[in-house]
């Protein structure tokens, strides 16, 4: 029966009984099948809390910035599920997504397969028959037992590490460190982003013998005037401010030039590209401002409480300090949503809040995310929602102009912000 990608997806939905099931044996059993496929000649695995989906983009501008053919792997997606899979900064069809499955459908027999599953081996087919020379794999929520560790990387990153996913790798920073190490490789580059990063990351990527490349020990960021200056031993370059706004942008950014640095024998090195791919690099729902009206609308991915400090520190900068904020919140039940929340109470004016029930398996009640947001702030400065576009809609409606309207949290929050905004935006004029 032919399928169309939805069918596929849907599919991929029920036909294992977990949504998640971490653990190599069933997807390397089908790699297997499908012929032990590489999906380039260099391969860039990126792993980490927060700053993967960052890392993956300032990489891929890097190196097509400098003429290579690369192909980038990401989840999960905003829009569409085709932004998971993309070959040269273009996403994958329809039509290459549902080969791809067809493929692996036929060679799984009875071996069951989760959807990330099935995606990362529908990456790494299209990947390997689609004659790119770099590979940057963004790994899932884990590290050691992730679908995406099948694959030797020739180099590694693992970005930060911070309290998220417990449920499945553990309650502390050392424990997940351990996790996430997992995908670092014997005598390879391991870069590790993180200035402070928990001596679980550092013991195991010294148990694997991989060449440990430090942030603020092997390799340095600082910034310079208006520019910032990375330096490794004697190489030294001076580069113009990330496109993305965050300020832990700088720091995902020197990580990506130390891997390409480590990888300097087989990738030309080339700190024109380099610098040219800190400006072009762009990631939907990475702080991403958009103005409506007389109100400006950031809708930023941040689900954990790493990545609301973060956000926090944006929003304190001197131009937004005295701006008032609303914000339009949800998050998973997998999530801190109280540590979240206290990241932020001093910065958010008032919360507009709703839950995520009807849209996932992990979604919490409206209830339960009013209850858990009214637990670090006062009630009068939270409103429920059903839905996020309703959220947005009062938000908007009772800021005024130049003041700030937050949507943030779960990338579902994300994705249905984006798509109110395109209703909410005037079309672009006739050219």
């Amino acid at each position: 029966m032919t399928r169309t990608l939805e069918q596929w997806l849907d599919y991929q939905q029920i036909v294992h009984v977990r949504g998640i099931d971490l653990g190599l044996d069933r997807v390397r059993e089908v790699w297997l099948r499908l012929g032990r496929m590489a999906p380039a000649p260099i391969v860039i695995t990126v792993g980490g809390t927060n700053g993967k989906g960052s890392t993956v983009a300032l990489l891929e501008a890097m190196l097509r910035a400098g003429g290579h053919r690369v192909g980038c792997y990401t989840s999960p997606h905003l829009l569409h599920y085709n932004e998971r899979i993309r070959v040269e900064g273009s996403d994958a069809s329809d039509s290459t997504l549902i080969e791809a499955f067809e493929r692996i459908e036929e060679a799984r027999g009875d071996v069951s397969l989760t959807y990330f599953e099935f995606a990362t081996l529908a990456a790494l087919l299209i990947f390997s028959e689609s004659g790119i020379e770099v590979a940057v794999l963004e790994v899932g929520l884990g590290g050691r037992l992730d679908a995406v560790n099948l694959i030797d990387a020739d180099a590694a990153i693992v970005t930060t590490i911070d309290l998220d996913h417990q449920d499945w790798l553990g309650n502390d920073r050392d424990a997940i460190g351990r996790e996430k190490a997992g995908i670092f490789r014997e005598g390879r580059p391991a870069v590790i982003g993180e200035l402070a990063p928990p001596r679980g990351l550092l013991d195991a990527a010294l148990a694997a013998q991989a060449r440990v490349i430090r942030a603020g020990v092997d390799f340095s960021f600082h910034p310079r005037g208006e520019e910032w200056l990375w330096q490794c031993g004697a190489e030294q370059l001076v580069l113009p401010q990330p496109t993305l706004r965050a300020g832990c942008q700088i720091a995902n950014a020197a990580a990506a030039i130390a891997a390409l640095y480590a990888l300097r024998s087989c990738l030309k090195w080339n700190p024109a590209a380099i610098a040219q791919g800190v400006r072009d690099a762009q990631v939907p729902a990475r702080l991403q401002c958009l103005r409506i009206g007389s109100v400006d609308l950031v809708v930023d991915v941040a689900h954990n409480p790493q990545a609301a400090r973060t956000l926090a520190d944006w929003l304190s900068v001197p131009a937004r300090h005295d701006v008032a904020v609303r914000a339009v919140f949800s998050a998973l039940g997998d999530k801190d949503i109280g540590g979240i929340v206290a990241a932020l109470r001093d910065r958010i004016d008032h919360w507009h809040v709703f839950g995520l029930s009807h849209e996932a398996s992990r979604g919490l009640t409206t209830e339960a995310v009013e209850a858990q947001v009214c637990a670090q702030v006062p009630a009068i400065r939270c409103t429920a929602h059903r839905r996020v576009e309703e959220a947005l809609t009062q938000a908007f409606a009772l800021s005024g102009p130049g003041e700030l309207v937050v949507a943030f949290g779960s990338f579902l929050v994300a994705a249905g912000a984006l798509r109110w905004s395109l209703e909410a935006l005037p079309p672009e004029p006739d050219r």
